[in-house]
């Protein structure tokens, strides 16, 4: 049996997951890595593995399926093995205005981005209590400190709860030696926009303002080792987390409803 670390990624199959699996393979961690796109998984399990002598294991899932935790838990039963790092990071949007797309579309992004989030942190948070120690980094974005915009209707909800929920596990779990960190990217280059079918916009935002996905991730894991539960990336994210939080909201809200327009797909 190892002595190595295991974290569990969620969306390891680009961007941001990606980013995360490498670095934490990096720093001697197994990986279970989790996504719906197996063959993208299998090749980047395999490429860890040589580069760092590490374990890596892979899952496909769809995380928009009720108590998708499931059989997440159940893979890390049969390897034998707990995860020390939960990095809940798996997410996408839905451009179209809410009246625009079914009801299970809208459905199934909650489940993804909230509901499975919080179930495969509630799994493994009794494992890291009896431990002792623990990594929880749920990744959530700019847009949770801003009012919304048409389209993506139900991303900046989302990812406030994902801010508020870490909030809260930090003032419960923190006792127990249970690090977490909710990191908040803006515009970052990752798969996010070209699954979305925005990614010819996106292209349009002055480079300056956009991150990488690895330096997103060395900004969080730093973070969460020195027990930070708010990781805002960038210096320009963080002005602009301080004009969203100081500024007039219908200010903010009428500068943030212009921005998002031209996301909007119809």
């Amino acid at each position: 049996m190892t002595s190595r670390p295991l974290a569990l990624i969620t969306g390891a199959s680009s961007g941001i997951g990606e980013a995360f699996a490498r670095e934490l393979a990096r720093r001697g961690h197994d990986v279970l890595l989790v996504a719906r796109r197996l063959d993208r998984l299998d090749t980047l399990a395999a490429g860890l593995r040589a580069s760092h002598g590490i374990d890596a294991y892979t899952l496909s899932a769809d995380l928009s399926l009720a108590d998708a935790h499931l059989p997440v838990m159940a893979r890390l039963k049969e390897l034998g093995r707990h995860v020390d790092v939960l990095v809940n990071n798996a997410g996408y949007s839905i451009p179209q205005t809410y009246a625009r797309t079914d009801w299970s579309a809208q459905r199934d992004f909650v489940m993804a981005l909230v509901m499975a989030v919080c179930g495969l942190t509630h799994a493994v948070i009794p494992g890291m209590i009896e431990r002792g120690r623990g990594a929880i980094i749920n990744t959530g974005s700019m847009a949770g400190f801003s009012p919304g915009g048409a389209g993506h209707t139900l991303y900046p909800a989302a990812k406030a709860f994902v801010w508020k929920f870490s909030l809260s596990l930090d003032a419960e779990l923190r006792r127990h030696g249970i690090h977490i960190t909710c990191v908040t990217p803006g515009f970052t280059e990752s798969g996010f926009a070209a699954a979305n079918g925005t990614d010819h916009l996106m292209k349009q935002s002055p480079r300056l303002f956009v991150m990488s996905a690895e330096s997103v991730v060395a900004a969080t894991l730093r973070a969460n080792e020195r027990g930070h539960v708010l990781c805002i990336p960038g210096i320009h994210n963080k002005l602009a987390a301080g004009f969203m939080k100081y500024l007039p909201d219908g200010l903010v809200a009428a500068i943030i409803r212009r921005a998002a327009r031209k996301y909007e797909i119809e």
